[in-house]
């Protein structure tokens, strides 16, 4: 079942026209080289746009829409590798909304839609995001004092946050903390390098970093955040295995050998189609994700749902990455091929929140 609602359609069209104008794979490029971690009026723009407050509630400050909502931007991103701190402020939104105190939410949420960055730290050191693996401690003293010592890895936009929302075990309960980045001490925030450079992503050490009750999120809810990002990443590869495939039919159609253009041998046609395939099967599984999610109060048929998607998203858009490099030959290796940066992507969408080997292994303890 697909139901694809107007406010989805009307985002879809207005994303697409915004990315290919400001993320033309040359501006890609650029924005590598350049290595700065923001483009504050390309930020600016997105946030007048009103897309960081889509699923914000209107009470502070956002158009009060669903998740589902914000699945054609974020394809539309994808599709033109545009980077921005939107992944993780989205992601820390649901977060609060979904774990927050009252006052919480009145403090940072209206924030949040306005355009200030925040972000999740949620895997560990050793790239496990699993909640049964959490090692990240929030220790209280038998004074009332809490600390939180521990080390989180891949925190997305983390050098430009203003807040970030930290997964942490507390006796035997998972907790989500809220931490002030400007309180931070130096050194806790380091670049990473990662395979796909357009993301932005850092470490985070803590050790025994004083924390206050009301950094302290009530709530306990980690399984809907974990499915919430699988679905926005699964939404960027959608849109990434479409501008995969544009840069493969662009070069089929331009390269010659033996005088004739290579797309029209059959070597060629058919592994391509089968790519064309694997998209569209995709993005079937994806607004398939995006409708479940909106109508389905059962987390199990949520989960089943958005796993199955980012399952075929992990292997297709991989194929996809891999065959664009192939079909480039010997210029495909070459770091100034185009294909090179969707494989990366491909790559590190893959492994984020499990692979397909992953997600199978998942699905059939749901399914069966």
């Amino acid at each position: 079942m697909i139901r694809f609602s107007e406010e989805q359609a009307m985002l879809l069209d207005t994303a697409r026209e915004f990315c290919q104008k400001q993320s033309p794979i040359d501006a890609v490029r650029q924005v590598i080289q350049a290595g700065q971690p923001l483009d504050e009026t390309l930020w600016q723009t997105m946030v007048d746009l009103g897309w960081l407050g889509v699923t914000i509630p209107e009470i502070y400050g956002g158009l009060g829409l669903d998740l589902a909502d914000t699945v054609p931007i974020f394809e539309a991103m994808g599709r033109q590798l545009l980077a921005t701190p939107m992944l993780a402020s989205t992601l820390a939104a649901q977060v609060l909304i979904t774990n927050g105190s009252d006052d919480q939410k009145n403090q940072w949420l209206p924030k949040i839609a306005a355009g200030q960055i925040a972000t999740v730290a949620l895997s560990e050191a050793n790239g496990s995001w699993d909640p049964d693996q959490i090692a990240t401690r929030l220790n209280q003293s038998a004074s009332g004092e809490m600390t939180l010592t521990g080390s989180k890895a891949f925190v997305l936009d983390a050098g430009v946050a203003d807040v970030i929302l930290v997964s942490a075990l507390q006796g035997d309960s998972l907790r989500w903390c809220l931490l002030d980045a400007s309180e931070l001490p130096d050194g806790a925030i380091q670049r990473e390098v990662v395979i796909d450079e357009t993301r932005r992503s850092y470490s985070l050490a803590l050790s025994d970093l004083p924390i206050r009750a009301d950094q302290v999120l009530p709530g306990t809810a980690f399984k809907k955040i974990e499915l919430a990002g699988m679905l926005l990443i699964t939404a960027e590869m959608s849109g990434g295995l479409e501008g995969a495939l544009a840069v493969i039919v662009g070069y089929l159609n331009t390269r010659k050998q033996f005088e004739r253009l290579i797309g029209s041998y059959q070597a060629m046609k058919h592994p391509t189609v089968d790519i064309l395939m694997g998209s569209e099967m995709t993005r079937s599984y994806l607004y398939h994700a995006a409708t479940v999610w909106r109508d389905e109060t059962d987390l199990a048929v949520v989960e089943s749902a958005v796993r199955m998607a980012k399952c075929c998203a992990s292997e297709q858009f991989s194929e996809a990455g891999d065959r664009g490099i192939q079909f480039h030959g010997g210029f495909g290796f070459t770091y100034e091929c185009d294909a090179q940066l969707f494989l990366r992507r491909a790559l590190w969408s893959q492994y984020q929140f499990g692979d397909e080997r992953h997600q199978r292994q998942k699905l059939s303890a749901l399914l069966f």
